[in-house]
């Protein structure tokens, strides 16, 4: 099944739990939380304590994206607060299968990352243990980019890749997504996509979500 997961860097901070449950009940499956340091991108979020407040809020599967240095000082600060996946970028683990094995044992779901620029060979040593692989259409730190089309042309490579090697991680794509290019982007084979200003940035989110998740429907395979 295909999940749209809206990005909360684009919300009302002034509105969160309104605006999280306003999406929860036009049926977002997946909550995408970017969390940033300050140092490995140009911006600075939020952190674990967020997570855990709005974790009393929603049943939603919370996709956390740890955009930091040295991520793996808080996979534990992060799974306490309710995280179901965390993803973590190739760029800032100096031992990517450990870094995995590190989430798991945390009992929740392991995520990599890759930047526009970063090649796929990056997430190849841990193909067959990641539960997701997410791919950067733009360059991480800042909501409302465009989508960067070379970036997106690694999607196709990287489902050929699952397919032929029968691996089972999903494919999620962040970064300048919106309805009017969602068609495009589906057919690269991708499972989960992010949608920061296209949903919470739109007059009205709810409708942005239910108008995502018919596209996105028509590309559910059996």
């Amino acid at each position: 099944m295909k999940r749209l997961a809206p990005s909360m860097l684009s919300a009302d901070f002034a509105e969160l739990k309104e605006q999280i449950q306003i999406i929860e009940t036009s049926g977002a499956q997946y909550l995408h939380l970017d969390i940033m340091d300050g140092h490995f991108v140009p911006n600075l979020t939020f952190g674990a304590p967020v997570v855990k407040c709005l974790r009393k809020h929603s049943k939603m599967f919370f996709d956390v994206h740890l955009m930091i240095e040295q991520p793996e000082k808080y996979f534990n600060d992060f799974v306490s607060a309710g995280a179901d996946l965390l993803n973590v970028h190739v760029e800032t683990v100096d031992d990517l299968p450990e870094a995995v094995r590190q989430i798991h044992a945390l009992g929740v779901k392991a995520g990599v990352t890759i930047k526009p620029d970063t090649s796929l060979s990056a997430v190849y040593p841990v193909l067959d243990q990641v539960d997701m692989i997410l791919v950067m259409t733009v360059y991480p730190g800042f909501s409302g980019q465009k989508l960067i089309p070379e970036a997106l042309q690694k999607i196709p490579e990287l489902f050929r890749i699952r397919q032929n090697g029968g691996y089972r991680f999903d494919i999620e794509i962040d970064g300048g997504v919106g309805l009017q290019n969602l068609r495009q982007v589906m057919e690269t084979g991708v499972d989960v996509v992010v949608a920061g200003s296209a949903v919470f940035g739109a007059a009205d989110p709810g409708q942005a979500c239910q108008e995502f998740l018919t596209i996105m429907q028509e590309y559910d395979r059996a």
